[in-house]
């Protein structure tokens, strides 16, 4: 999809083959299955193909994690300035059964936890994986539930009670906790955020070493400054 400029409007599976140097056969398959899932319309009369309406989701969908990231590094770095000093704050979205920082933001203690843009926690585990599974559907859960198990059969019950847990957790605080769920030495709270367009949802996590982050810290210092903080993003889903 490539290919198409912002001067073109229809094209030939020749002019795409010349643009792509696939061969004609090879186009030929591609532009069939992306008008079949909606990504290409072919226009009947002349049998050439113009970009369909669905892959405006696609680049809605990569604008609203840039928005997001962009605006959640003002607010991340806020809170990694409250009372404990060995705060790290990072922002999530879900890959498979995995959650990748997107950003993050740590205090100015060298103990504070060192994990980088890129790196995957487990969903079902990590705070930041749960608060990204409360804020998914039911229908959309028990997919990626269905996934999970797929992946890993022998933690079919450890998964299914990670959810139960936050669900709870959620309907009791309003975000997710993971204290030593994950790692027994990380202490984390997070909450749901979705994107202003609505098509995705992240996770906003507030932890630490669990020696020196408390569950009574997060929740006494961090709980009220975490729902402010994913309203001031995106909102509870």
């Amino acid at each position: 999809m490539g290919c198409f400029t912002g001067d073109d409007r229809y094209l030939s599976n020749l002019e795409i083959s010349n643009r792509t140097g696939l061969a004609r056969p090879t186009v030929s398959r591609l532009t069939y299955t992306l008008t079949k899932t909606g990504h290409l319309h072919r226009d009947d009369a002349s049998g050439e193909y113009r970009l369909a309406a669905k892959v405006l989701e696609i680049g809605f969908g990569a604008l609203a994690a840039v928005n997001v990231i962009e605006r959640s590094s003002e607010t991340m770095d806020r809170i990694c300035g409250g009372p404990n000093p060995y705060i790290t704050v990072a922002l999530a979205e879900r890959s498979g059964n995995r959650a990748v920082y997107l950003a993050t933001s740590r205090s100015r203690q060298a103990v504070s936890l060192t994990m980088a843009v890129g790196s995957r926690l487990p969903l079902f585990y990590s705070g930041i994986g749960r608060a990204i599974l409360v804020g998914e559907s039911e229908e959309n859960r028990q997919k990626i539930l269905r996934e999970g198990i797929a992946e890993f059969p022998e933690q079919k019950h450890r998964m299914e009670q990670s959810i139960e847990e936050a669900l709870r957790d959620y309907t009791t605080y309003g975000y997710c906790t993971s204290f030593g769920a994950w790692k027994a030495e990380i202490n984390s709270i997070a909450a749901p955020v979705r994107s202003l367009d609505g098509t995705s949802i992240y996770g906003l996590n507030i932890g630490g070493p669990s020696f020196l982050v408390s569950p009574q810290v997060l929740h006494g210092s961090y709980g009220v400054t975490l729902l402010e903080a994913a309203a001031e993003l995106g909102g509870r889903s």
